[in-house]
């Protein structure tokens, strides 16, 4: 196996991987990312970053697209991972894990403080993964989100 970053000419594989994402989640409906949305926030704007976990034949099996949070308590960055998604046949096989394995180094080598993100509840098959991994789950905190019309209410 091997962990490569995407570059610009990957735009339409990484919307691949979110509508496999989608699907699996039983949100196909939500996504309206395109392959363009994708170049301008994570290669022009930089806001976002994306590995690919490859198998020997050269095939990307598995994504994981990140970006920096910030933790006030440590006073330091840390790495937010917004999706990880392996294609089911190739589950089991360790490409989670090392995808997970390259956010961490990726989160120790740029001084981070943690690495840290969200599982669906009845994601059970994740759940145990990322225990697995000795990831805690943070039980006591419940995410927020503001979107659409209530998101520009907001703003106004």
């Amino acid at each position: 196996m091997q962990i490569r970053k995407a570059e610009r000419k990957d735009a339409a594989k990484i919307l691949e991987f979110i509508n496999h994402l989608a699907v699996y989640e039983h949100m196909e409906d939500d996504v309206v990312a395109t392959s363009e949305l994708l170049q301008e926030w994570i290669f022009d704007k930089k806001k976002a970053e994306v590995i690919f976990a490859v198998n020997d034949e050269g095939k990307e099996v598995g994504f994981a697209l990140f970006f920096h949070n910030f933790s006030t308590f440590l006073g330091r960055a840390g790495v937010y991972l917004e999706d990880l998604f392996v294609l089911p046949e190739y589950r089991g096989q360790g490409y989670g894990k090392g995808l997970l394995k390259a956010l961490a180094k990726i989160a120790v080598d740029r001084q981070c403080g943690r690495l840290e993100w969200s599982c669906l509840d009845w994601n059970t098959s994740s759940i145990e993964f990322y225990k697995s991994c000795k990831a805690i789950p943070m039980d006591e905190w419940t995410v927020y989100r503001l979107t659409g019309k209530a998101l520009k209410d907001m703003a106004d």
